[in-house]
């Protein structure tokens, strides 16, 4: 039978449209492998509106390929990014961990590179000023830029002086010609979410001084294929990196990894430092180290990557195996957050309002909207004392510590706690 679809149009990266990627998009290797596939899913932050309930929603492929030649797993790009980032629902400063992970940053950027008021930093992808404003607090001057204008809005509110403008080579062009080079240049969870991964490094070397440090936080690969972490796969990440693959794709731009710090964030990140490949920097042994570590966990091999995929589909047949147990009780069960993981994992798993009834967040700018997909609704966390409900589903799981910490008073009832991830947990 002749597919209804019509032919697929090849875009001059090498993306097939409707069908993902054909080329990798960091090193231009054709011939990808199968990583893992979950399905269709809507966008991760595109929360639905009461008056949009009686409407559709378009779901796209979440199906992963991993290169053979640099090791970066991807997704294609079925939505424009623009369409993605021009107005987004994630604020950083929301977590009260998330500020203190800043705080901290900001202490040790400052310490090392004796930063002051003569100093310039950039912050790209600065969201709603959380880490930056550390630095405006100490007096060192800085510029966030950040592609969506309703959280820029939050970072000027803050004193932080934001360009709303998505970050490339012909960006980093402008304000160099202006002088605005960088001593220190920051990317936090942005490196994943950039389609176009060579003009966006491209960028960060023309930006960077001489002698000046780029750091670039990102989860961290290999912590993803441990721990079963398959949820933090979603449409606005279209890449995902091991040490190897980012040393790689900086090299080709000039820049060297001098040093690299494994996080606790986001499930597990890692911190890489790099400067000019002939910056005053030594390389330090964490580097090769941790280069040793992901040779001997498999990250270069296919075989590696052909795994996962059984391991998720048990994670999918867990939870809904305890869920519907609880669900036949009479158990009443909610959900903590609405972070975009929670998204990938409420769709894939196909969980909605029959196993879960609603689910709370602290941005009130989510309050009275519904998870994309499953239609599952979103209230402020004081619902949760109304409710009273016998089990809470914590979708943000990396924050997992801090929100039991929150939610104390929630024992009083004998509620109990439900992690994901990497086996679905139960918690008292």
């Amino acid at each position: 039978m002749d597919s209804i679809l019509p032919d697929p149009i090849v875009t001059a990266d090498g993306r097939t449209e409707g069908r993902g990627r054909t080329v990798c998009r960091a090193c231009g290797h054709a011939g990808l492998l199968p990583f893992v596939d979950l399905g269709l899913s809507p966008l991760c932050e595109s929360f639905v509106p009461a008056q949009a309930l009686g409407h559709g929603e378009q779901f796209h492929p979440l199906d992963v390929k991993v290169c053979p030649a640099c090791w970066l797993a991807q997704l294609g790009e079925y939505v424009a990014v623009e369409e993605i980032f021009s107005e987004y629902a994630y604020f950083s400063s929301y977590s009260q961990a998330w500020l203190e992970h800043a705080r901290h940053y900001t202490e040790i950027m400052v310490g090392r590179l004796g930063l002051d008021a003569g100093s310039f930093v950039v912050e790209v992808a600065s969201n709603d000023g959380y880490l930056l404003r550390s630095f405006v607090e100490r007096g060192i001057p800085c510029l966030g830029i950040e592609p969506a204008a309703n959280v820029a809005r939050a970072a000027a509110d803050v004193g932080v002086d934001t360009l709303v403008r998505f970050f490339g080579r012909d960006l980093a062009t402008e304000l160099a010609a202006m002088g605005r080079q960088a001593d220190l240049i920051t990317g936090n969870n942005v490196l994943a979410q950039v389609p176009d991964l060579n003009d966006f490094v491209a960028g960060l070397a023309r930006l960077l001084k001489p002698d000046g440090v780029l750091t670039l936080e990102f989860p961290h690969l290999a912590r993803l294929l441990a721990e079963n972490q398959f949820d933090t796969i979603y449409h606005e990440h279209f890449s995902y990196f091991s040490l190897g693959t980012v040393r790689r794709l900086l090299a080709a731009h000039g820049l060297r990894v001098f040093d690299v710090d494994e996080l606790w964030s986001h499930g597990g990140s890692l911190r890489v430092f790099a400067c000019r490949e002939q910056g005053r920097w030594a390389t330090m042994p964490a580097v090769a180290a941790l280069l040793a570590r992901e040779e001997g966990a498999g990250l270069f091999q296919a075989e590696t990557y052909a795994a996962f995929g059984r391991a998720v589909a048990e994670t999918k047949f867990r939870l809904l195996d305890l869920l519907i147990d609880l669900k036949r009780r009479g158990k009443r069960v909610v959900g903590y957050g609405a972070p975009g993981k929670g998204n990938t994992l409420l769709n894939y798993c196909g969980i909605r309002t029959d196993l879960l009834d609603f689910t709370v967040d602290r941005n009130p700018y989510k309050h009275g909207r519904y998870l994309p997909g499953t239609r599952i609704p979103i209230h402020a966390p004081e619902r949760l004392l109304e409710a009273k409900p016998d089990a809470i589903l914590i979708l943000p799981w990396n924050l997992k510590d801090e929100i039991m910490a929150q939610l104390a008073e929630v024992r009083s009832w004998g509620c109990r706690f439900i992690v994901p991830v990497p086996v679905p947990t139960v918690l008292d």
